[in-house]
């Protein structure tokens, strides 16, 4: 039987919408990274061309790197400082 619904601290809900925040821009920036990634480890005419096209635009895959690096170890370290502190399980024993 479950549990009634009780309400949530602030703090968790502004962990979890941190969190979420956060593994959204990692998300995006992979997606951001593909074709640097494509260009870079499987070289071909087609992806030599892409890249070309995007440098013409502005295309630069290190605002990625350093974006989703940042927002990938403000995900964990916020995670590991969340569960150590809060009392919270992350993995709930039965």
């Amino acid at each position: 039987m479950v549990a009634p619904a009780q309400g949530q601290s602030l703090a968790k809900t502004i962990f979890l919408l941190t969190s979420a925040a956060c593994w959204l821009i990692v998300g995006a920036s992979l997606i951001y990274l593909v074709p640097f990634a494509m260009n870079t480890f499987r070289p071909s005419e087609t992806t030599g061309v892409w890249m070309e096209t995007l440098s013409r635009g502005g295309y630069r895959p290190q605002l990625a790197i350093v974006g989703g690096g940042g927002a990938f170890l403000l995900a964990v370290v916020g995670n590991v400082l969340w569960y150590k502190t809060s009392g919270d399980e992350l993995i709930r024993k039965r």
